[in-house]
């Protein structure tokens, strides 16, 4: 892609955006004014950025996606197959639009849209909103930020645990639409919870999604982050998360990536502090000409800081799946523990992974491994279930599902987890 191409395509989604009201925290008007500044510097990245060289979003750049001035009214009903019995809350955006009629919040923590919460914890905002998903060189990332408005705000409190997981549920109902979801979760001290970022669709058609969330964990903090994108085949959808772990801060993620033509998620963890741990599960599951893309990088800055990390990608059809995992343990980062493994399944001669499990180190005392396997369906255990008296299709379809379940069986949310495991159980029977 050219840059007049890219810088043109950018200045048309800025000029469709109708204007925000201007804040009255002159801070958050400055951060969105700095993110339309780097819009303008910014090009669409292409095949020739090494970061994005598996990744073709040329598609992207030829619809004409217009951003949502008024939100479709949804009836209860049309979401009720997404709801979650367990939630203690949900906060629910259809189209990038606050739905607060969707939404409820049975906890004591706060659970808001940013928009309207923003001014009662402006203190806490305004030292973490925008300041870990840096957006300087990310033209998606600044894309949110120039549009920020709406979006998801989650503050527990010192060494609160909440019982039931908050719900962040993202409703796409209109075609060629463009939204910019938002998420920030601030875990104070002590504090634990289970977040679940959800992006559903009701309806088949192209549109195109660009979230940023940043988590934030105070010390001895904990939170556990379920992401899943179910979005139409025919989405775009692009995604950054930054988290920060404070000292003996615990996160444990699991995301799942089902849909979308094209999809794309940097999560980019930073153990800012000592004795900071990690865990990263991810599964990608497509088909037909689906492309899905995974980029992760933690940051081991601190000593004694753990990670752990298993990313599987099952690839049928012609659909190309990409993983880039990056552990980086900086200089004085002493008795890091740190592994990361890279697993894919192709189910077809035309499927492809693109695989590339890095580490760099800069400290002595650690312990870090890495892999990665890339192959097909194991012949002697299609062979033993065959033998066992299954047809040769339903021996490949259970190993499959086997292959996939072993990450959703780490979701915490024992409805979603079910819920899940019925629609891979579905794709590998097809």
């Amino acid at each position: 892609m050219n840059t007049a191409t890219g810088s043109g395509y950018l200045e048309s989604l800025l000029r469709e955006q109708p204007a925000l009201p201007a804040s009255p925290l002159a801070w958050l008007n400055r951060l969105r004014a700095n993110a339309v500044e780097r819009v303008g510097a910014l090009t669409v990245p292409s095949a020739r950025d090494e970061d994005w060289r598996f990744t073709d979003i040329s598609p992207l750049t030829k619809m004409p996606f217009q951003p949502v001035t008024r939100a479709a009214k949804l009836e209860a009903a049309a979401i009720e197959r997404f709801t979650l019995p367990e939630a203690g809350a949900r906060l629910a955006f259809v189209d990038g639009v606050f739905a607060p009629e969707l939404s409820y919040n049975r906890t004591a923590v706060t659970v808001a849209n940013l928009a309207t919460g923003a001014g009662r914890h402006a203190a806490l905002l305004e030292p973490h909103l925008g300041r870990h998903a840096g957006f300087a060189d990310n033209v998606f990332a600044a894309l949110n930020t120039a549009f920020l408005h709406d979006g998801a705000l989650i503050v527990v409190p010192r060494d609160v645990a909440v019982a039931g997981p908050l719900h962040l549920l993202f409703i796409a109902t209109q075609p060629e639409a463009a939204s910019y979801p938002r998420c920030l979760v601030a875990a104070q001290a002590g504090s634990a919870v289970t977040v679940i970022e959800d992006f559903v669709a009701l309806q088949e058609a192209a549109y195109f999604t660009n979230a940023v969330s940043e988590i934030v964990l105070s010390d001895n903090a904990s939170v556990s982050h379920v992401r899943v994108q179910r979005d139409s085949g025919a989405a775009f959808h692009i995604a950054n998360c930054a988290v920060s772990l404070a000292h003996a801060s615990r996160y444990r993620s699991v995301s799942v990536a089902l849909g979308g033509r094209i999809s794309r998620y940097n999560l980019n963890v930073l153990q800012a502090a000592e004795g900071a741990q990690c865990a990263i599960d991810g599964l990608a599951l497509i088909t037909g000409r689906q492309l899905a893309d995974s980029h992760t990088c933690i940051d081991h800055a601190w000593p004694n800081g753990v990670s752990r990390q298993l990313h599987k990608c099952i690839v049928d059809g012609s659909a190309h799946a990409v993983f880039n995992g990056k552990i980086l343990v900086r200089p004085g980062a002493q008795r890091t523990d740190s592994s990361q493994s890279s697993r894919n399944l192709l189910l077809t001669g035309k499927a492809r992974v693109d695989t590339k499990p890095q580490l760099e180190i800069f400290a002595d005392d650690v312990k870090c491994a890495h892999g990665a396997t890339v192959g097909q369906l194991d012949a002697e255990e299609v062979f033993y279930l065959r033998s066992r008296g299954l047809s040769d299709a339903a021996a490949r379809n259970l190993l499959t599902y086997a292959f996939g379940a072993e990450i959703i069986d780490r979701i915490p949310v024992a409805s979603l987890k079910q819920r899940l495991e019925s629609i891979v159980l579905a794709q590998t029977n097809h």
